[in-house]
């Protein structure tokens, strides 16, 4: 009994030592901008003794596990002084940083907001983070700095069209691009039909394009993820920032509101051609033009409270138009606005050092209408539609260990669709459409992943999304008979279910590291996307409509397989990848051929549906780092259709198919004055479907056309330079200017194609080829402050 007892109490003891040996605690806290108070998304913070560490969130916050002991901390962000820190951690601590930017000679500069060794060390594949500073150094159109036309020089990545800041990724469609401000999905994020795009880089913090391996916090898009963040205001001191272009001026203001607890931010932008255009419209010369005009404008704003390090807010908007006015001199008039306004109230509260919550209310809406007045024959119209959301969310971050970075959430949204809506009349005759025709959708997901360090060379992203959508009342359900004529209606009370889909989509994506300066990367991602962008056009056009799935329109489907080997060379000074990927989409959306919009129709009665499949490699080299910088990465790849009820079921090439591919950009800071930059891009030309032969019939004039997508455009080529010049530093005041060139070598790139018809009826047709390009050479000057 006694050497029972004895046994049993050493066994206590040791384990009691064990307990002790294996005590575990936690550092946790921000990572913020010295200068500004800015948080720092992706921040490194690394531990020399254990060769590990983490990084922020998108928030700036981060939490490292460690057992009991003394720890040196290094904590670094690129383009910033590094620091470092002994630290005895025996119990739970926060420790939050400060960073300012480093004094490094211009030689010596990189790139701001990436981790050395990102590209082989994280799971991420087909991910690029966006220095701002590196986007407003590139070549922009009319000197316009773009965050999506600098997305558009990346691999994997096409252009909508000449001077388009639309894109396809990967094969697919515009409507399946995720593309969030703060959170809150932005519908159509183009100004100019699509030339320019919503997002003022003043007011961008930063932006992360994700085109495989999509996380499990993201969902509802197929293709990829664009997140974009607005500048939270600076805490410490008042500042200008602005410029003034051929077409545009910008202003943004920031500041604290409370020192080192709140601030602010407001930005706005506007073009003003139209305001100059004026004295010369009110010319007898140009009299025919009065009253004829375009402009669009857009306002950023942003506030910050701090109430203690567990909580935080943040509430921020965009408000953004375009305006088109065309007046005739006989009476006919068109007035067309559209744009896009958002809303986010964010809530971060930290319930200790390993969980960290977000909380956020999102209002999003965008509308398009058009409003034509005739004189003449006493003629009104007016058209309008649109697509409105509220958004509730709760995202969690839990971190157990160095080994674990675990996300959770749930997110609902409502939604509220508009396809169209018609207001007419002629004399005392009024066409108005069904006021009933509004739809609406209640969508749900919930998700889980967790990024799990398995060994020093192992690393896998393993997450699971589960979603839900229910198109619900009110709604009229019209029946169709055979004949076409309608024969029931059938109508539901506000929030009955009317069709529902459920969805499993797992996502994962995996690291193996081969040594210290190369990886392999593999990753699957399965999503679903409820809701659908239909055009008949080639790019986003503010005219597209956004629709649900319902009983008939079922949702699209994706799964993407990834494979990539990477690779960093020269101490991390360059960045190579190879990246091969094949992708399946189901339940593609098209309008049937020869289709033509009829009032009291449901617009999804004209709706053909098919798949479509999409596979290619992308290669991708950067130099991160010194006074000559920059990348070149090549597509090569192939994107198919397959309709049913299309092209007599053949398969075709997609609209934005393109075999090749090719980007490249430089930046060559030469000294503290001057710093240059250019880039070149060629692509295989856009397939288009033309008329293949015409033929009279009773004297009219009949026209077949091609396959579909059979005819290619002329390859597709472009070189743009661009030269900041830096001006003398006066007081606070720090200023430059660009001088860009757009299509330096005046290359006539396609914009479309139309056949001419010469001759008459009698003596016989001649058909001709027309090309119509837009942009020749086109120079621009900016000049940009900041005070």
């Amino acid at each position: 009994m006694n050497r029972l007892l004895t046994i049993t109490s050493l066994f206590l003891f040791l384990f009691c030592l064990n307990s002790k040996a294996q005590q575990k605690y936690t550092i946790s806290g921000y990572i913020t901008d010295a200068s500004s108070g800015e948080t720092l998304i992706g921040a490194n913070i690394f531990n020399t003794e254990l060769k590990t560490g983490g990084t922020t969130n998108l928030y700036g916050f981060y939490s490292i596990t460690l057992e009991e002991g003394t720890y040196n901390f290094v904590y670094s962000y690129i383009g910033y002084e590094t620091q470092q820190f002994q630290i005895e951690l025996n119990e739970d601590l926060t420790h939050s940083v400060s960073l300012s930017e480093s004094g490094v000679m211009r030689d010596e500069i990189v790139i701001k907001g990436e981790r050395e060794d990102k590209n082989i060390e994280g799971t991420e594949m087909g991910t690029v983070e966006l220095s701002v500073d590196k986007i407003k150094k590139i070549p922009a159109l009319l000197g316009e700095v773009d965050v999506l036309r600098t997305i558009q020089l990346l691999p994997g990545v096409m252009s909508a069209g000449e001077g388009n800041s639309g894109f396809y990724v990967r094969g697919g469609g515009p409507d399946q691009n995720l593309i969030l401000l703060d959170e809150a999905i932005v519908y159509n994020p183009g100004h100019l039909f699509g030339f320019f795009s919503v997002f003022n880089s003043d007011a961008v913090k930063s932006a992360t394009l994700t085109k495989g391996g999509m996380p499990a916090r993201y969902g509802g898009r197929l293709s990829s993820v664009l997140d974009v963040s607005m500048k939270d205001g600076n805490t410490k001191d008042y500042h200008a920032t602005g410029g003034i272009g051929l077409i545009s001026s910008r202003l943004t203001l920031e500041g604290p509101l409370v020192k080192d607890k709140s601030a602010f931010m407001i930005a706005a932008r506007r073009t003003y051609i139209d305001v100059l255009l004026q004295p010369l419209f009110n010319t007898e010369r140009f009299e025919d033009f009065k009253g004829n005009g375009y402009y669009f404008y857009d306002l950023n704003t942003k506030l910050n409270y701090t109430f203690s390090e567990k909580d935080r807010i943040f509430l921020s908007g965009y408000f953004g138009r375009d305006v088109f006015n065309y007046r005739s001199t006989d009476g006919f008039e068109v007035y067309m606005p559209w744009g896009n306004a958002t809303a986010t109230l964010r809530w971060n509260h930290l319930f200790n050092n390993k969980l960290f919550m977000n909380a956020t209310a999102i209002y999003n809406d965008y509308d398009f209408s058009v409003r034509v007045n005739s004189e003449i024959n006493s003629f009104e119209s007016t058209l309008f539609s649109g697509i409105r959301d509220y958004n509730l969310k709760w995202d969690f971050d839990y971190f157990p260990s160095v080994l674990h970075e675990i996300k959770f959430g749930v997110n609902l949204a409502h939604h509220t669709y508009t396809p169209y809506s018609v207001n007419a009349a002629i004399g005392d005759t009024e066409i108005n459409s069904d006021p009933d025709n509004k739809k609406y959708a209640l969508e749900t997901a919930i998700y889980i992943q967790d990024e799990w360090s398995i060994t020093d060379r192992i690393k896998v992203n393993v997450g699971l999304r589960a979603s839900s959508f229910h198109h619900v009342g009110p709604y009229k359900d019209i029946r169709f008979g055979f004949n076409g004529l309608p024969e029931d209606t059938v109508r539901y009370d506000a929030f009955q279910f009317i069709a529902d889909y459920y969805g499993i989509e797992p996502r994962i994506s995996s690291r193996i590291r081969l040594n210290n300066d190369a990886s392999v990367k593999l990753g699957f991602t399965y999503n679903n996307q409820y809701n659908h962008l239909v055009s008949s056009a080639t790019s986003q056009l503010p005219t597209d409509l956004w629709v649900p799935s319902t009983a008939r329109v079922k949702p699209q489907r994706g799964m993407q397989f990834s494979a990539g080997y990477f690779k960093n060379f020269a101490d991390n000074v360059y960045e190579f990848s190879v990246e091969g990927y094949y992708k399946r989409l189901q339940n593609q959306i098209e309008f049937r051929e020869s289709y033509a919009p009829e009032l009291g129709i449901d617009i999804e009665n004209d709706f053909v549906f098919g798949k479509g499949e999409s596979y290619g490699l992308e290669l991708f080299l950067k130099k991160r780092t010194g006074r000559f910088n920059g990348w070149a990465g090549y597509t090569l790849s192939r994107t198919t259709r397959t309709f049913p009820d299309i092209n007599e079921g053949e398969t075709f090439p997609a609209r934005y198919d393109r075999t090749h591919d090719l980007s490249v950009v430089a930046i060559f800071e030469l000294n503290e004055k001057w710093d240059f930059s250019g880039t070149y891009v060629y692509g295989t030309g856009q397939a288009t479907t033309l008329p293949n032969s015409f033929f009279v019939i009773d004297g009219w004039i009949y026209t077949e056309y091609m396959d579909r997508n059979s005819f290619r455009m002329a390859p597709y080529h472009r070189m743009d330079f661009a030269a900041t010049w830096h001006l003398k530093k006066r007081n606070k005041l720090e200023h430059d200017i660009v001088f860009s060139v757009y299509n330096v070598y005046n290359r006539q790139n396609p914009f479309f194609y139309y056949v001419d018809l010469e001759g008459d009826l009698n003596q016989g047709l001649n058909s001709r080829l027309i090309q119509v390009s837009l942009f020749p050479v086109l120079p621009s000057v900016t000049w940009n402050f900041k005070y």
